[in-house]
């Protein structure tokens, strides 16, 4: 429910690259693309494989300010916000006419930096809103003010492609309306949590206080048992990103009738959708339950609770009062950061993540070498062949299975570096002095945007990416692959490091996203993108007998103590990491039978340890306590040393690769290893 204005850094899904023909000289990371001396040999790579790869950068790297973790990603993340920076730089240098890219990003980022004119205008563009919504009375006011933009609301909405018609799009509800990370903030009574909770009451009164309002206390303890309220009938990640679950197409009627503690009518129409007839309504049981909540609240509660996080979403936007509680509460408690960042890069997080396409086309120009593109569809294409390898001879899939897999497959879209065509930001006004007008009106325009894809068929053109961004990601509606130009860097992708390295790091990683196409939820996609079983009874039962163990092996790592991993909701992205490990390792060896000079050993290294040395090496990562909770409770992705340790024990070559025995701490007996895909 905090207002996004930030790039998000990823230690996401995930992404790509290519595996060059042979070493050179000038590799990034060490003499051929692994940083040897992070290696530390007295630790077993069969007792702690991330360790023995990481060692060296572990004990010597320490937690960037203003940040809640460091990685692969984060370094990669700051090289890239350096670049946006300088682009950012020139282009508000550069002095644009009205509307033109170049004064948009400039004027952006002086709104932001204008701190004098942030403190003299206060709360004043907020009073507005305010006022209305203390004057909420009837069910028709409390839905019109859920509608507000940056409102706090038990439900929002987003526009995506329709999976029943994947040409075009759908609108979809899902819950919303909680100030704590998840559901389990409010549920848990460890000590820790408990701790939170408190920490979260003293936070909203805290907001009161700076905006003049009384009895703060009081009303945050009115607020929390309302969230709380609804964090009990929330559902669980697991369940709210399982497409089956969620797939509930519904008529506006079905919708007043199923769920008629809200007046959906006002709400609706006060997003623009006033003629809007089908939709989907994701989390339908709990949305219905969280209506009648909200219907028997008291209005002062509903109030106060949209006034405190109208606030509170703004918090960036406003004096540094505002931004410094917030950041009191949700940066240093809840994640452990100790200080901001300057404002400066704040001001750069911003403006990249509100007019992310124009500076992202200069990043093309500038950081984006053609070649890539070309290097990128090879990787690719090695990958696919050993998919399809894989599939043919697949002794637990039947045929008729097999068949429509490897039509999958063969449709599978590849988006590489950046968008062939870019959205038209002119008509947005971006004035210097008017930083919250800013935010507001680029959001409008980006909503306007989903408003009118409602009424038109699939942009294929569209990105959910920019180039800058560090990561990538697997589209199940459009069964497309999609990697941004800022990812084909080291220690993912270097085109001077050895070959097998390439193919451990960004080859698994493209590898991962392939997987998606196959993994628990995006299975449930057919080659068209529609959501619809192609499986036959059998093999579905031996899919998901594999599926099943691999729950099994990560609900019982714990990266701190009371925390466990959740296998289920963290399942898709481990099917992702250990098929795309075996695809990975596969497509090197079509690419090595291709290219023989790059099977030789290394520093005494044979081609399969660089490969695996290089996955180890993506995945170096640390984090504060807090961040660590959360992304264990909240995150569909495992901790980073589940990523190495997780995997690399269900890989037959893995352990034949380094001669790990039942001896070691990772190992598995050949029976209770996983391997899909």
């Amino acid at each position: 429910m905090k207002f996004r204005l930030q790039l998000t850094v990823a230690a996401a899904a995930l992404a790509c690259a290519y595996a060059a023909p042979a070493i050179a000289q000038d590799a990034a990371l060490g003499d051929w693309g692994v940083e040897t001396a992070n290696i530390d040999t007295s630790i077993d790579p069969g007792d702690d494989f991330f360790r023995h790869v990481n060692a060296g950068w572990l004990d010597n790297q320490t937690i960037p300010s203003g940040f809640s973790s460091n990685g692969a990603f984060l370094e990669l993340y700051m090289l890239s916000e350096q670049r946006v920076a300088d682009i950012i730089s020139d282009m508000g240098s550069a002095a644009g006419a009205p509307g033109t890219p170049e004064q948009q990003v400039g004027d952006l980022y002086s709104s932001f930096m204008d701190v004098d004119a942030v403190d003299a205008a206060g709360l004043d563009p907020l009073r507005a809103d305010f006022a209305r919504f203390q004057a909420i009375e009837t069910p028709a006011d409390i839905a019109a003010a859920f509608a507000t933009p940056n409102a706090p609301s038990f439900v929002t909405e987003y526009v995506g492609v329709n999976s029943d018609d994947p040409d075009h799009y759908i609108l979809s509800l899902t819950q919303s309306g909680l100030g704590l990370p998840g559901r389990d903030y409010y549920l848990r009574d460890d000590d820790d949590f408990v701790g939170y909770q408190q920490a979260y009451r003293d936070h909203l009164a805290n907001v009161f206080a700076l905006a003049g309002i009384d009895n703060g206390a009081e009303r945050a303890e009115r607020i929390y048992a309302l969230e709380a309220a609804l964090a009990e009938i929330h559902w669980t990640p697991e369940d709210a990103t399982d497409s089956l679950l969620i797939h509930n197409r519904m008529t506006r009627e079905e919708l007043l009738a199923y769920a008629p503690a809200f007046d959906w009518d006002t709400y609706l129409d006060a997003r623009g959708l006033g003629d809007l007839e089908n939709l989907n309504l994701d989390e339908n049981v709990a949305l219905r339950d969280m209506a009648e909540v909200i219907a028997d609240t008291p209005i002062e509660t509903l109030r106060d609770y949209l006034v405190v996080h109208f606030i509170d979403n703004h918090a960036s936007l406003l004096p540094n009062a505002f931004y410094e509680e917030s950041f009191d509460f949700y940066s240093r408690t809840l994640s452990g950061i100790e200080q901001p960042r300057e404002r400066h890069l704040r001001a750069v997080q911003l403006v990249n993540g509100n007019l992310g396409e124009p500076v992202g086309r200069i990043y093309v120009e500038r950081h984006f070498p053609a070649e890539y593109k070309e290097q990128m569809e090879e990787l690719v294409a090695y990958l696919r062949r050993g998919l399809r390898e894989r599939i043919e001879t697949l002794e637990w899939m039947d045929d008729e299975t097999r068949a429509e897999a490897i039509r999958k497959l063969d449709a599978f879209g590849v988006k590489i570096g950046y968008p062939d065509q870019w959205h038209d930001y002119s008509s947005i006004t971006i004035d210097a002095g008017d930083l919250i007008g800013n935010m507001h009106r680029i959001q409008a325009f980006n909503w306007d945007q989903d408003l009118q894809r409602l009424g038109e068929t699939v942009r294929e053109w569209e990105w959910g990416m920019t180039p800058q961004t560090v990561n990538a990601y697997y589209s199940s509606t459009r069964n497309e692959i999609v990697f941004p130009a800022a990812i084909l860097q080291p220690p993912f992708f270097d085109p001077h490091a050895d070959a097998a390295v390439n193919f451990g790091g960004i080859g698994a990683v493209i590898g991962h996203e392939l997987g998606h196409g196959f993994d628990d939820d995006g299975s449930r996609y057919n080659a068209d993108g529609f959501l619809q079983n192609w499986w036959t009874d059998e093999s579905r039962t031996n899919f998901e007998e594999r599926t099943d163990t691999l729950v099994r092996q990560y609900n019982g790592f714990s990266p701190m103590e009371g925390i466990n991993v959740n296998g289920d909701l963290t399942l898709g992205e481990n099917i992702g990491d250990v098929g795309g490990l075996s695809m990975a390792l596969r497509a090197y060896r079509l690419y090595a039978a291709d290219h023989p000079e790059t099977s030789r050993m290394i520093d005494g290294y044979t081609p399969e340890q660089r490969f695996f040395l290089s996955w180890g090496q993506v995945w170096r990562f640390m984090s504060t306590d807090g961040y660590m909770r959360s992304l264990v409770l909240t995150d569909p992705h495992s901790p980073a040393q589940y990523r190495v340790n997780g995997v690399v024990r269900n890989n037959d070559d893995w352990y034949e690769a380094f001669g790990v025995t039942e001896d070691d701490a990772l190992y598995l007996p050949p029976e209770d290893r996983v391997s899909i895909w």
